[in-house]
């Protein structure tokens, strides 16, 4: 298959404009030669690239996926045409992050330290539900997947999981712990809790902790964003069920504590990537620095 970067060209510039007319006069082409170019990619290809939806043309799922990757090739091309043309070094490279909600901001920050004072790097980050950010990193929108749940793989799995740390998890509280600390059983079976919704791994193991031990937990709240939890634990609404990395300004300054650790719960950290020959210079840069490649 060959790739005729005129056609590619064009179509980009008539997936982000969704109007041929209007797409045709900035390119300074005729509606009508702008079409035909179009349609010998869709040749190409292979696939539709466009439907067509009143005055405006919307991408169908093929259009969207090689508008992720039209994206990619220009921009890069435009890092090249930078770097010749004001010194090597002066261009910023775009690294694009996905993060599930529930994963701990304090963790994001110690991950993506190496790259964030650095001037040649451009940062976007996105946050949302696992499936979603698998499916962006899937379709190239994203170029590495942070995240605490490995979700399931199968013979056709283009990505590999890494796994980038593990943290204990404990019960924190807006007051200080008696001078004698509860039990374990005392805390699940009598405070309120908060803890996090079933879109983390740490809430399958309590669940199965609280079964193991015969408990019903007077749960109050579950949050899938942990920074709503702090805020909730901070408030006095409930005792929080999470790793102290997520609290851990507020357990140095005493505005919150941890009453104790519960045992067997691990929260692990995983970074996602695309199985590929040639990784994202800046994601093997963050691989490294955790010994992973």
């Amino acid at each position: 298959m060959h790739l005729n970067f005129k056609h590619l060209r064009y179509f980009h510039a008539v997936a982000h404009d969704g109007n041929l007319t209007n797409a045709a006069r900035r390119l300074n082409v005729s509606q009508s030669a702008l079409s035909t170019q179009i349609r010998q990619l869709e040749e190409s290809i292979g696939h539709e690239l466009f439907e067509r939806r009143g005055r405006r043309l919307e991408l169908t799922e093929a259009g969207r996926v090689a508008l992720n990757y039209a994206d990619g090739i220009f921009e890069t091309a435009s890092e090249m045409m930078a770097t010749f043309s004001s010194g090597a070094g002066q261009a910023r490279r775009h690294l694009r992050i996905g993060t599930v909600a529930n994963l701990s901001r304090n963790f994001q920050i110690r991950f993506l330290g190496p790259v964030l004072a650095r001037d040649d790097v451009h940062l976007v980050i996105r946050s949302g539900p696992l499936a979603a950010l698998v499916a962006a990193l899937e379709a190239h929108e994203i170029d590495i997947l942070l995240t605490n749940r490995v979700p399931l793989r199968d013979s056709a799995t283009s990505w590999s999981a890494h796994l980038l740390d593990e943290a204990p998890v404990s019960l924190i509280a807006h007051e200080p712990p008696a001078s004698q600390a509860p039990s374990l059983a005392d805390v699940l079976s009598r405070e309120r809790l908060i803890v996090p919704s079933t879109e983390s791994g740490v809430r399958a193991d309590f669940d199965l902790l609280v079964d193991r031990l015969g408990i019903l937990p007077n749960i109050v709240a579950e949050a899938d964003d942990m920074a709503m939890l702090r805020l909730l634990v901070r408030e006095g609404t409930g005792i929080g069920l999470t790793p102290p990395i997520v609290v851990q300004d507020e357990l140095k300054s005493g505005v919150l504590h941890e009453l104790l650790k519960v045992p067997g719960l691990i929260e692990r950290f995983y970074a996602i990537v695309q199985s590929r020959r040639f990784q994202h210079p800046l994601v093997d840069s963050l691989l490294e620095e955790q010994g992973l490649v």
